[in-house]
């Protein structure tokens, strides 16, 4: 790792620094994609060939369109979990050294064939015992087992990446855009988190209560008996993938109700519990056809079947707090307004523009923007001419390369959420309108916040009247002790005050007039001498009653 990270150091200094010092800069703008593409390329294949924590910094780089060039981020965009899976005799030994017993007494059956492989993991399906059955109300089960030493595989790669993250602080052209130290301890938080099960089963809890109201929504239960930091037994609620739209037409379910369902469950994530799945990629999302078997659900005629999405593995979750829920609640009211300027003091409280930047070119840059594109969903936008496109960027493009954006930590894997979301929803439905799952929560908030306006008037308004109210009788009770001898003013310290300001100003006439004599002085002392040095001579009588005049006691 640390190899590969030193030769691209190097050839990233060749190219971007050395190169256009010497006057060869055109050679590096013009193989600039090449090599960005190729840096990708060499990165996947060392990801998948180390696996653990290196597939993941893929995976979470990729989600950097802040930082990273879109040679970058497309690449690293389909790496997954590609590593062969833990044979089951390894699998079974840190299982039954975590849980303190052997599988067979356990689980009334366990499955040594995986259902899926990753690089922190990977699950098995099995089955409780009669007598955990008998306690939880459940049967079928998947038990997710991490990989043999992964937390030293983990705190190996987290100390190279630490190590290169200090690298990169020292070079301007990658400082200057990102902090990268700071980019490896928020990977680091991130990771720590997902290898700790107990951590992700408390997640998958504190989900199911944010949607405890909500039937559209499901979550696996926890088995908390079989789950520790190392082991985790969860609910068997595999069902339909959501991305596998030739199964949903089969269970007559629409894609594009499934579109709109899965924007909606993602959006009250956001701003209605602060608390977002970060991870909503298609294996972590199920469609499950409401009274049909999930595994089993036949063919049928109709296309509005009723379902409900499930949602699975909590170890990447997104923290929104209140100050940058409030952030993202005006970012939504600008963009639902196509108010660039609104949209700007927005980005500017959430953190991503710096309060001094000049955003002027910006503003007109979005107001363009929503001028021509505004409302336009991804099926519209692929019948755009692509030479708008490429004008628009050719006029704005500068503008968004020259600002310092750069994402706040919380608000990363809240990204991450957000581009998965949209992506899955534009492949249910190619005519999906992100504009259109946005509007309700956009007027939501807008009248969210027209009634606070309006309750924030309501209150002035009778604070205003409380006082107009009780001052007839308060200037009457003034009135009486004032007629009764009862009220007398202390003018002496007023009296003082004015003293004092009165000599301060005169020390500072005299101050003026010593220096319009010396300076006339001066300038006659060539023509007129003896003037001038009468003048001259004078000015220091204004000047000792300015530093040695004493203020009244």
């Amino acid at each position: 790792m640390l190899g590969f990270a030193s030769r691209q150091l190097i050839q990233l200094w060749w190219f971007e620094l050395f190169l256009p010092r010497i006057g060869f800069g055109r050679i590096s703008d013009r193989t600039r994609t090449h090599r960005l593409q190729m840096l990708a390329r060499r990165f996947h294949a060392l990801a998948v060939e180390l696996g653990g924590l290196m597939i993941k910094v893929g995976q979470f780089l990729s989600s950097r369109l802040d930082v990273l060039p879109p040679e970058i981020t497309d690449e690293l965009a389909g790496l997954q979990d590609e590593v062969p899976a833990v044979p089951f005799a390894q699998i079974r030994e840190i299982a039954e050294a975590e849980l303190g017993a052997p599988l067979q007494q356990i689980y009334a059956w366990f499955d040594e064939v995986p259902v899926a492989a990753a690089s922190l993991g990977q699950v098995h399906r099995a089955r409780l015992s009669a007598a955990d059955a008998l306690d939880t109300g459940l049967g079928e089960v998947v038990v997710k087992v991490q990989r043999p030493g992964i937390d030293r595989v983990v705190a190996t790669d987290l100390a190279a990446l630490r190590r290169v993250g200090r690298w990169l602080s020292r070079v301007r052209a990658v400082s200057s855009r990102v902090d990268a130290p700071a980019l490896v301890e928020e990977f680091a938080h991130t990771s720590l988190e997902e290898i700790d099960y107990l951590h992700e089963a408390a997640s998958a809890e504190r989900f199911a209560a944010d949607f405890a109201d909500d039937d559209s929504i499901r979550t696996p239960a926890v088995v908390w008996a079989r789950s520790t930091r190392r082991v985790l037994t969860l609910e068997d609620v595999t069902a339909i993938k959501i991305n596998d739209t030739d199964a949903l037409r089969a269970a007559g379910i629409d894609p594009g109700r499934v579109a709109d369902a899965f924007a909606r469950a993602m959006f009250d994530q956001v701003f209605a519990h602060g608390f977002v799945h970060a991870d909503p990629h298609p294996g972590n999302v199920f469609v499950e056809p409401v009274g049909v078997s999930a595994r089993s659900a036949s063919p049928s005629s109709l296309n509005d079947r009723e379902f409900r999405l499930t949602f699975i593995d909590f170890g990447m979750m997104a923290e929104v707090p209140a100050s940058l829920r409030g952030g993202l609640r005006s970012l939504v009211i600008a963009i639902a307004t196509r108010d660039g300027r609104a949209m700007i003091e927005a980005a500017r409280t959430i953190g991503v523009l710096m309060p001094t930047t000049d955003t002027a070119d910006l503003e007109r840059a979005l107001t363009a923007l929503f001028d021509r594109f505004g409302g336009m969903g991804f099926g519209q936008l692929k019948d755009v001419d692509p030479r708008e496109f490429q004008d628009f960027g050719d006029q704005f493009g500068h503008v968004m390369r020259s600002l310092p954006f750069q994402l706040p930590e919380r608000l990363l894997l809240l990204i991450r959420a957000v581009s998965l979301t949209s992506g899955m929803c534009s492949a249910l439905d190619p005519d999906f309108n992100v504009w259109d799952a946005v509007e309700p929560y956009a007027t939501q908030l807008l009248g969210e916040e027209s009634a606070g306006l309006v309750q924030d008037m309501a209150k002035q308004a009778a604070a205003s009247a409380g006082i107009l109210w009780r001052m007839p009788q308060r200037l009457d009770s003034l009135l009486t002790r004032v007629d009764a001898g009862e009220v007398s003013f202390d003018t002496s310290r007023l009296e003082h005050r004015l003293d004092r300001l009165e000599h301060v100003a005169r020390r500072i006439a005299s101050g003026v007039l010593f220096a319009a004599l010396l300076v006339g002085g001066a300038i006659l002392l060539a023509p007129a001498p003896p003037l001038g040095i009468v003048l001259m001579g004078v000015s220091v009588l204004p000047l000792l009653h300015a530093v040695f005049a004493r203020p009244p006691r």
